[in-house]
Parts: structure tokens; sequence; C-alpha cells
């Protein structure tokens, strides 16, 4: 996902000099506005922006009462003033109304590339406690990142949000999670939906990098490094430089591989085998695994506490199917349309039932696998508990009770209009237009909705 920013600034020439600069320091998103009335009518209409460069002095509204405006309008929005005049008093007055940063003209490439930097930071971590405070379902601001991952259980999507957050930074993160529940796909989502997406995603599972060709697998060599070697080959790291590193299985890392991988992770920099220069590599790290590496890391000393502090900027756990079963009718509707090549995938009852009741060791990837083989077996015919493995159809009776309890009851058809209408509405961000397009609806007759159900 990438930044979005808005610049507002009077002076066209330098509103131009500010939007290349953000430009070459890689933000996509950017609007200028030399019309700093036009801008607070856009914040009052509900435009979000995650940032806001606001020069001090300006015609009609000034950068001080904009500044009131956009965190009236858009507290989330971080602000940074720009002025030709360095005085303290203003400044504090900024800071004091909400502004992250006061920078004076004219403002040098790093210092502006920091500041920004730092502020999209903070605004990350003030997102994230909101989160956890939140007790609702959250939205996502780009769902299409995370289209391949099915779910109504508010768990996951908190997961999800608190994923997308942190696709906007450059912190590692840490996947756990038991086997199965999906970390190599979330892993992919969080590329997608961060600025590196266009740039290579590298998936490497560290139990089957054995241990006398990790360098070489990682960092490449030269030409007659070992016998045989002709050619120059350039490594993991090289090839996917700029863009994200998915290290799986990450504590089935030999402890004597583990400080080589610490060193590029610490200093963003590594050694060809065969070549005494350092290079340097910008990497997203993402690392993955199903074991507990804070007991490997404490009781049984297999896994440096360096590395492991390095690797969790953020740490995000997903839970076992079997603790969201009311994603397994969605799943096994995914699955089963995807296998079948129809839209419309059919079930019974009592073989639904039977799925409900599975508490799946191998969680997504073995529902996965079921419905894959079940199919097989019904040959385009609905799909009925004879053609279920033989462990699910000799589940015993409470596991079947269980099932039912979690089977929804049929819904009023207004509740279940309310339902979706509001599901929409927190799955575009809270925007109507966008809300009503998807709805088929009007906007008008959405607005009336909304208010009826007490969300307006």
């Amino acid at each position: 996902m990438a930044n979005r920013i808005i610049v507002v600034d009077d002076d066209q020439d330098y509103l131009e000099i500010l939007g290349r600069k953000l430009g070459k320091l890689g933000y996509l998103e950017i609007t200028l506005e030399d019309d700093s009335a036009a801008a607070a009518a856009a914040f009052e209409n509900g435009a979000g922006y995650d940032l806001a460069l606001i020069d001090m002095h300006m015609p009609g509204i000034d950068g001080l009462a904009l500044l009131e405006i956009i965190k009236n309008t858009s507290p989330a929005t971080e602000c940074i003033m720009v002025t030709a005049v360095n005085e303290a008093r203003t400044a504090v007055d900024c800071l004091k109304k909400g502004a992250y940063d006061y920078l004076v003209k004219p403002v040098p490439g790093q210092s502006l590339a920091l500041s920004i930097q730092r502020a999209m930071e903070h605004k990350r971590l003030i997102d994230l406690i909101d989160l956890k405070k939140g007790r609702t379902a959250p939205s996502l601001d780009n769902p299409d990142a995370f289209a391949s991952i099915v779910t109504r259980c508010r768990a996951m999507l908190h997961v999800l949000r608190e994923a997308e957050l942190h696709a906007a930074s450059n912190v590692p993160i840490l996947i756990t999670g038991e086997s199965g529940t999906g970390k190599e796909l979330l892993a992919r989502a969080i590329h997608r939906a961060s600025p590196r997406a266009d740039r290579p995603f590298t998936a490497v599972n560290m139990a089957s990098v054995a241990g006398n060709l990790f360098e070489a697998e990682f960092f490449g060599h030269t030409r007659g490094a070992f016998t045989g070697a002709d050619k120059r080959r350039a490594g993991l790291l090289a090839n996917t430089d700029r863009g994200t590193l998915f290290l799986d299985e990450i504590g089935d890392l030999p402890p004597d591989l583990q400080g080589k991988l610490l060193r590029v992770l610490q200093d963003g920099e590594y050694t060809m085998v065969g070549s005494s220069r350092p290079r340097q590599v910008n990497l997203r790290i993402i690392a993955a695994t199903n074991t507990d590496l804070e007991q490997m890391m404490i009781a049984r000393k297999t896994f440096r506490k360096d590395l492991y502090y390095r690797i969790r900027g953020g740490w995000l756990h997903l839970p076992p199917l079997r603790q969201r079963r009311q994603d397994i009718p969605l799943l096994v509707s995914a699955f089963g349309s995807r296998y079948s090549g129809k839209t419309e995938f059919a079930i019974t009852p009592r073989a639904m039932e039977l799925l409900l009741a599975y508490d799946y060791p191998g969680n997504v990837r073995e529902l996965k696998s079921i419905i894959q083989s079940s199919l097989n077996l019904s040959r385009g015919k609905p799909l009925a508990p004879a053609h279920l493995p033989p462990n699910i159809r000799r589940l015993p009776q409470k596991a079947k009770a269980r099932a039912r309890q979690t089977t929804s009851p049929v819904k009023p058809l207004a509740q279940a209009e309310k339902e979706h209408i509001l599901s929409v509405y927190r799955v575009m961000g809270g925007n109507k237009s966008r809300t009503a397009r998807a709805l088929g609806i009007g906007i008008n007759t959405l607005r009336r909705k909304l208010v009826r159900y007490g969300a307006e």
C-alpha cells in the first residue's frame, strides 16, 4: 500500500520541486495543491491522506488554520509544516496544534526523507494502538492485496489489518502459527500491500538450506570461488534487492548460520563467497515459524537472542482453523469452486456438518487437500459424506453436536441485508461513494440505511 501524501503550497514552483523530491524518495500517491481552501474542502469532504506537507504562509487559509482543519476532520493524518522563516514561537504553536514536525525552506532531501519516515512510523504505531483497542472488525485500506485470504473471523481480520499497517513500513515481521495456517500466504499479501509490491518476492524454506551451501545460496559467489565454478552467481540477496525475502521455518536455521544472517539484517551488508568487498542490499525480511522461538532461545539456547529481537519487529500470530470455525464454510466454498470449476459448488448439509466438526490438525492446508480429493470421488455430484475421508465420517457424536451449534440459523432478510451493507461499508473504509457503487444502490439510499442502522 503506497503512502498517500498531499502537499499544500501557494508557490507553484516550490510545489513541483517538493513533488519531484517525493517521487525520488519512492512516494507514488502524491497530490499537489496550490489552493489552501481547496485542500481544506477536500479534508472536510472526507479525503484521506496519511501525511500532509503544509506551507505556513499562504493567502486565504494560512498553514496554521489549515493544520487545525486537518486535525479536526482527519486526526490520523500526520502533518509536517514547511516555512521560509525559522520562528521558534511558530514552531511551538504548530506542535501544540498537532503537527509532527516543522521544517525550514529550502528543505534538504535527506531531512525531508527522515522527517517523513519518522512521521509515517509514528502514524503506524498510533494506528496499531487504536487497532488493539477496537472491539469491532476492522476494515482494510487495500482489500485486494489480502483477497487470497478467505475469512470473516474477527480475530483474523484484526491480524490482516495489523499486517497491512506493518506493510507500509520496512520493519521486519515474524509470523507464527501452526503448520498449514497460511503463513506464506500472509507474507505474500504483506508484500502486495507494501511499497515494494512491484519488486521480487523470494520465499526460502530454511529447513532445506544445506549448511555448507548457505553462503553461496544467499550471498552468491565469484567466478572460481569453488572447484568447477566457471561463472559468477548472484545469490538470493542480490536477486531480491529492494524486494521482500520470506524466510520460512526460521527456527530450523542452524545456530552457526544465524550470525551470518544477523549481519545482513543489522547492516544491510554481505560479502560474496570468493570476494572481500562488502555489498549493500535493501531488503524487507519476513520470517515465519511453527515452533516456539522463545523456548528455543531461553530454555534450549538454540536460537540467538539478538536475531530473535531483530526479526520480531512486528509479530503476527495466525490462529488455527479449529479456532475460526466460522471460516470453514467460506473455505469449503472457495476450494470447491476452484477445484470443481463451478461457481456454484454443491455440498450436502450432512457433509458440511462433518467438515465443521473436524479439528484439522493440518489447518487450512489439510482442508484444501480434503476438498480436492473428495471432489475427485464425487465425480460432478454434490459432495456427500461418502466422499469424505473415513476419519471425518467416523467423528464422535460430541463433535457433530458442536458442529450443529457452529452452523448459523437462517436470518431474516432485513438482518442479512443490514449485516451485508455494514460489512461492505467497513471494507470500503467508511467511504459512502465506493460502498454505494459496490452495492449497486444510490448514495442517498445508503445514507438512509446507515442512519437507520446507527452507523451514521
